[in-house]
């Protein structure tokens, strides 16, 4: 246990260094695009939907009710966008994973240390996120702040899944279907703009199947004050199942792929 916290956390080092040199390229998909998403859409839209009354939001503001959610959807974009083509570029294109497991690295260690970069990714982004939607006010309740670490669950839970997909494909091709089917209507149909309970039936089940909906569903209640602890843990759990069977697969996959 300890060599492989050890392996994991020279990994972790390498892509921080690696990042070092690169963070300047993620300020726009990291930093920028979320907090102008939340800007058009919290206040500009919002202003419009608030002048209709909140009633049908609980009486909070459209802002308030919208940005738990892009919180939580950021960190499933960032959380996919790392676990996509740089996991790719690792086996296939640049093979770097190939060079890091010709020393006493294992693929599990190359995987943990993957992973525990996808989550710095996602943590500093989100954390920025947050400072963000706190000045625009849109944490109704201090408990809100606990959306970051949420945030970072519902992001390391399909960074497994997408990590362990990558390695069975054989060009880039496929991330097309993840981004189409998969990020795209789990983003639309999150419960992050409108309640899912108005959409059709068959659609509504379909959503809760989602991680992103129980992040933003306890995102939301985290953020309004108005947490069940018993719905609380059910997110939680789920959330963490994804993330300790998606680093399973992926853990599979790496070695699989790696050595055979």
């Amino acid at each position: 246990m300890a060599l492989a916290v050890e392996n994991g956390r020279r990994m972790f080092d390498y892509w921080l260094t690696v990042y070092k040199r690169t963070w300047k390229g993620t300020m726009i998909s990291s930093f920028l695009l979320p907090m102008l998403y939340l800007a058009a859409m919290g206040i500009g839209l919002g202003s419009f939907v608030d002048s209709n009354g909140t009633g049908a939001l609980g009486g909070v503001s459209y802002l308030q009710f919208i940005a738990p959610g892009l919180l939580a959807s950021t960190a499933l974009q960032i959380a996919v966008g790392e676990a996509t083509y740089p996991v790719m570029s690792g086996l296939k294109w640049q093979k770097f994973y190939h060079s890091m497991i010709a020393t006493p690295l294992r693929p599990a260690d190359v995987v943990y240390g993957q992973l525990a970069f996808i989550a710095f990714r996602v943590f500093t982004s989100c954390a920025v996120f947050l400072v963000i939607i706190t000045l625009f006010g849109g944490l109704k309740s201090p408990l809100g702040v606990l959306g970051l670490p949420v945030a970072l669950l519902v992001g390391m839970a399909v960074a497994g899944p997408i990590a362990a997909y990558a390695t069975i494909l054989d060009n880039d091709s496929g991330f097309a279907m993840v981004f189409r089917f998969g990020v795209v209507p789990a983003f639309l149909f999150s419960g992050a703009f409108f309640p899912v309970s108005q959409l059709p039936d068959w659609i509504e089940w379909l959503a809760y199947v989602s991680p992103l909906w129980h992040a933003v569903d306890l995102s939301r209640n985290l953020s309004l004050g108005t947490v069940n602890p018993l719905l609380a843990l059910g997110n939680l759990l789920y959330l963490l199942t994804w993330f300790l069977v998606g680093t399973w697969l992926a853990v599979r996959g790496f070695t699989r792929k790696l050595i055979g």
